[in-house]
């Protein structure tokens, strides 16, 4: 995992969606977790945009009520960034020790980061190590524009809140997957996450991240063409995308939109599919894990298994937490899974995480 600041006590995670916030706590006992918390709200259209915060104190005030709503005491948070703003690459550079590389990521972020080194913070992660005769490792390199950070964390401190940890939502999708998947050694899992406004998509091969990309395109293009198409409100586009009628129109109606933006969907990812194809050793991936508020869409799964011929199937975060039914209702749960997927590998990150 990758962090900008050390995690010293239980946190909270929180994501904060162009969409929704999303917040779930966890406490652990030996081998297993469970559901302490769980708060979901909406927030309006354009509040946050390709993941710049818009509107901040609506934010922080749509944050501040749901952790009193919830009864949430504790205030230490792990959040997480994507978009434009967020670059990850995976670089070969020379065998060295982690303090050698820490001294000179600078140096070597430089030749893959297209903006000034005073304008991002970085992290890295060693990947694989040198193997027998060879002289270069493997490192994941994140960086992330300092201005965006900034707003975040002014944000979190607005709401009372305090940034214990920093991801980015590829890795914390990755976190809650393999928190409980049994993958195969060679097996290569494409992590599709698609919420409103970015697909961010995370391919793993023997259970390390091998390639991440963010796309632009989301579950607002359904949204956005459908209120083109039959001329209804956002909030009747959003009802009908999810298979509910609504004045007259119904899931049937808006089945030829739907199945437009579903392959212009298919193509960014058959996109990004073929160019990890073309910078990797692997010429296969095995199977893809949907997650995202619109992996639940009707058909959309399924369309997409088609389209891209493997096997597609939606995501559970919480298939190995314990969640209390005298507390949390099974059916909700289950009907709130794949969107809660950033907010859960949020809120698994351990006392101790630091950036390797």
């Amino acid at each position: 995992m990758l962090s900008w600041m050390a995690r010293q006590q239980e946190l909270v995670g929180l994501d904060v969606g162009s969409s929704f916030i999303k917040i779930v706590q966890l406490q652990r006992s030996r081998d297993s977790y469970r559901l302490a918390k769980l708060a979901v709200a909406p927030i309006q259209p354009e509040t946050i945009v390709d993941g710049t915060i818009m509107d901040a104190a609506a934010v922080s005030d749509t944050i501040q009520q749901l952790f009193a709503e919830h009864d949430i005491t504790v205030k230490d948070v792990a959040f997480s960034v994507s978009g434009h703003s967020v670059i990850v690459k995976k670089i070969k550079v020379p065998q060295m020790k982690k303090a050698e590389l820490r001294e000179g990521i600078a140096w070597e972020a430089e030749q893959h980061i297209p903006y000034s080194m005073e304008d991002v913070n970085l992290d890295f992660q060693i990947l694989r190590e040198a193997g027998p005769g060879e002289q270069e490792m493997d490192v994941l390199l994140v960086a992330v524009k300092k201005e965006t950070l900034n707003d975040y964390l002014a944000m979190i401190v607005t709401a009372g809140l305090s940034a214990a940890v920093v991801d980015v939502d590829a890795f914390a999708i990755e976190n809650a997957f393999t928190i409980s998947a049994q993958l195969q050694p060679d097996e290569v899992v494409a992590l599709v996450n698609i919420g409103a406004a970015v697909t961010t998509i995370n391919i793993l091969r023997g259970g390390i991240s091998d390639f991440t990309r963010d796309s632009s395109v989301g579950g607002n293009r359904h949204t956005e063409s459908l209120q083109q198409s039959l001329g209804v409100s956002v909030e009747e586009a959003e009802a009908i995308k999810r298979g509910e009628p609504v004045h007259g129109h119904n899931f049937a109606d808006a089945r030829p939109v739907i199945e437009q933006v579903n392959s212009e969907l298919a193509g960014e990812i058959r996109r990004s599919f073929d160019f990890y194809h073309s910078t990797s050793q692997s010429e296969t991936i095995h199977r893809m894990v949907l997650s995202g508020g619109c992996a639940l869409l009707p058909d959309l799964a399924s369309y997409l298994s088609s389209a891209l011929a493997l096997p597609v199937e939606i995501a559970d975060p919480f298939h190995h937490v314990v969640a209390d039914p005298k507390e949390f209702d099974a059916e909700y749960l289950a009907a709130i899974a794949p969107q809660m997927t950033v907010a859960v590998g949020l809120a698994l990150r351990e006392p101790g995480d630091d950036a390797e």
